[in-house]
């Protein structure tokens, strides 16, 4: 399991560095905390939706990242929610796919197409995967694919519909300059005269 440190905080300022965050749960007193910006990063890339060990003080507390707040203009952090479930109830996440191996129809000038980057699902807080990975050597000819319910999930992890889904497949390459000019000749421009006529109305 992902560890990481966090610091409690008295108000809503933090140090230089530092993300404001909460921690609550069942059975647990909500706390303010803040965590170190770039452990944060390393910890949520690495843990997904998956339970962190999030350490206050001298506590350690099993916690998923609930929510989180992003700043508009970059997209980083700027508050997060920590939640620390009950270990023994099922809870839903999103896991990333991961695509792993080769697939020989590449060979044969096919495109890989990715058409579901995550999956829901369900499972024990202690069961969530960090990633699904997904084995594209069994992609052998252009046109194959891969569905939702052909993935073999450890014991306990479900996946929530989208079973008929489409997870990647394998496409015939397509002439890229045919296609635009296809769409530019879709497209008639209109004549210098006709656009005068409609400015002066």
């Amino acid at each position: 399991m992902i560890s990481l440190k966090a610091i409690k905080r008295k108000d809503k300022t933090v140090e230089l560095g530092m993300i404001p965050a909460v921690l609550y749960g069942p059975g647990i007193e909500n706390q303010n905390i803040a965590v170190d910006f770039k452990d944060f990063q390393i910890a949520h890339k690495a843990a997904g939706e998956t339970l962190i060990e999030l350490k206050v003080d001298n506590t350690s507390y099993s916690v998923l990242i609930y929510d989180m707040q992003e700043d508009t203009m970059t997209n980083e952090p700027i508050h997060v929610d920590f939640y620390q479930p009950n270990l023994k109830s099922e809870v839903e996440a999103h896991v990333p796919v991961e695509l792993v191996g080769v697939s020989p129809a590449v060979s044969l000038g096919g495109t890989i197409v990715i058409n579901l980057h995550e999956l829901p699902v369900k499972a024990l807080p202690t069961d969530l995967p960090a990633k699904i990975e997904v084995d594209i050597s069994i992609l052998q000819e252009i046109g194959s694919h891969i569905l939702v319910k052909d993935l073999k999930l450890s014991k306990g992890v479900e996946i929530i519909g989208h079973l008929d889904g489409v997870i990647v497949q394998i496409v015939a390459p397509t002439d890229v300059d045919a296609e635009l000019a296809k769409e530019v000749e879709a497209k008639p421009v209109a004549a210098p005269e006709a656009e005068a006529k409609e400015g002066n109305k």
